[in-house]
Protein backbone atom coordinates (compact mmCIF):
# COMPACT_ATOMS: atom_id res chain seq x y z
CA UNK A 1 0.00 0.00 0.00
CA UNK A 2 1.64 3.11 -0.80
CA UNK A 3 0.56 6.48 0.88
CA UNK A 4 0.87 10.23 0.02
CA UNK A 5 3.25 12.32 2.21
CA UNK A 6 3.99 15.87 2.07
CA UNK A 7 6.30 18.38 3.92
CA UNK A 8 5.61 21.93 4.87
CA UNK A 9 8.32 24.36 6.87
CA UNK A 10 7.17 26.09 9.46
CA UNK A 11 7.81 28.25 13.02
CA UNK A 12 5.00 26.77 14.95
CA UNK A 13 5.39 23.03 14.97
CA UNK A 14 4.04 22.79 18.27
CA UNK A 15 0.95 24.84 17.58
CA UNK A 16 0.17 22.68 14.40
CA UNK A 17 0.78 19.87 16.63
CA UNK A 18 -1.83 21.17 18.65
CA UNK A 19 -4.09 22.25 15.52
CA UNK A 20 -3.92 19.03 13.84
CA UNK A 21 -4.66 16.64 16.39
CA UNK A 22 -7.30 18.65 18.15
CA UNK A 23 -9.14 20.52 15.73
CA UNK A 24 -8.80 18.74 12.48
CA UNK A 25 -8.90 15.10 14.50
CA UNK A 26 -5.42 14.08 12.79
CA UNK A 27 -3.03 11.23 14.90
CA UNK A 28 0.17 10.96 14.46
CA UNK A 29 1.90 8.92 12.19
CA UNK A 30 5.86 9.68 13.58
CA UNK A 31 7.51 12.08 15.62
CA UNK A 32 11.00 13.07 15.60
CA UNK A 33 13.30 15.94 16.65
CA UNK A 34 11.99 18.65 14.66
CA UNK A 35 9.81 17.09 12.54
CA UNK A 36 6.09 15.57 13.03
CA UNK A 37 4.08 13.29 10.73
CA UNK A 38 0.24 13.36 10.33
CA UNK A 39 -1.88 11.01 9.18
CA UNK A 40 -5.48 11.16 8.68
CA UNK A 41 -7.55 8.76 6.57
CA UNK A 42 -5.15 7.12 4.34
CA UNK A 43 -2.88 10.57 3.98
CA UNK A 44 -0.26 11.59 5.15
CA UNK A 45 1.35 14.79 5.85
CA UNK A 46 4.36 16.42 8.11
CA UNK A 47 5.89 19.65 8.98
CA UNK A 48 9.22 20.36 10.21
CA UNK A 49 10.54 23.26 12.30
CA UNK A 50 12.51 25.60 10.11
CA UNK A 51 13.33 29.22 9.99
CA UNK A 52 10.66 29.98 7.06
CA UNK A 53 7.18 28.99 6.70
CA UNK A 54 6.20 27.00 3.68
CA UNK A 55 2.86 28.24 2.57
CA UNK A 56 3.15 26.92 -0.98
CA UNK A 57 0.93 24.07 -1.46
CA UNK A 58 -2.71 23.19 -0.05
CA UNK A 59 -3.67 20.18 2.33
CA UNK A 60 -7.07 18.61 1.19
CA UNK A 61 -8.73 16.29 3.84
CA UNK A 62 -11.77 13.67 2.58
CA UNK A 63 -14.58 13.41 4.49
CA UNK A 64 -17.70 10.59 3.72
CA UNK A 65 -20.44 12.79 4.25
CA UNK A 66 -21.35 16.42 3.71
CA UNK A 67 -22.53 16.70 7.27
CA UNK A 68 -19.10 15.65 8.16
CA UNK A 69 -17.89 19.11 6.32
CA UNK A 70 -20.76 20.79 7.52
CA UNK A 71 -19.41 20.45 10.59
CA UNK A 72 -15.59 21.17 10.05
CA UNK A 73 -17.38 24.56 8.81
CA UNK A 74 -18.77 25.20 11.83
CA UNK A 75 -15.36 24.96 13.60
CA UNK A 76 -13.64 26.95 10.98
CA UNK A 77 -15.99 29.59 9.72
CA UNK A 78 -13.97 32.18 11.21
CA UNK A 79 -11.14 31.55 8.77
CA UNK A 80 -13.07 29.95 5.72
CA UNK A 81 -13.07 31.69 2.59
CA UNK A 82 -16.72 30.83 1.90
CA UNK A 83 -19.30 28.37 3.13
CA UNK A 84 -19.75 25.21 2.11
CA UNK A 85 -20.61 24.50 -1.29
CA UNK A 86 -21.09 22.23 -4.32
CA UNK A 87 -18.68 22.41 -7.14
CA UNK A 88 -20.32 20.75 -10.42
CA UNK A 89 -17.62 20.38 -12.44
CA UNK A 90 -15.49 18.03 -9.57
CA UNK A 91 -19.00 16.66 -8.38
CA UNK A 92 -17.30 17.63 -4.61
CA UNK A 93 -18.93 19.85 -1.61
CA UNK A 94 -16.27 21.43 -0.47
CA UNK A 95 -14.87 24.95 1.08
CA UNK A 96 -11.38 26.23 2.27
CA UNK A 97 -10.19 27.92 5.06
CA UNK A 98 -6.34 28.44 7.12
CA UNK A 99 -4.32 26.74 9.44
CA UNK A 100 -2.42 28.21 12.44
CA UNK A 101 0.59 29.12 9.25
CA UNK A 102 -2.10 30.51 6.79
CA UNK A 103 -1.82 27.74 4.69
CA UNK A 104 -4.47 26.85 2.50
CA UNK A 105 -6.48 24.18 4.43
CA UNK A 106 -9.38 22.29 2.49
CA UNK A 107 -12.52 20.02 3.24
CA UNK A 108 -14.27 17.91 1.03
CA UNK A 109 -17.11 15.87 0.34
CA UNK A 110 -17.42 13.65 -3.34
CA UNK A 111 -20.79 13.50 -4.35
CA UNK A 112 -19.35 10.17 -6.10
CA UNK A 113 -18.84 7.53 -3.90
CA UNK A 114 -15.34 7.40 -2.89
CA UNK A 115 -12.94 4.80 -0.44
CA UNK A 116 -10.80 6.44 1.50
Amino acid sequence: MHEWNNFFKTKKLDVLKKFYLEEIGCTIWLEQADCCIFKFGNMLFGFCDREVIDKCGMITFFYETKQEVDLMYSKFSSTAEDKPKMNPAYRIYHFFAKDPDDRTIEFQWFEEKMII
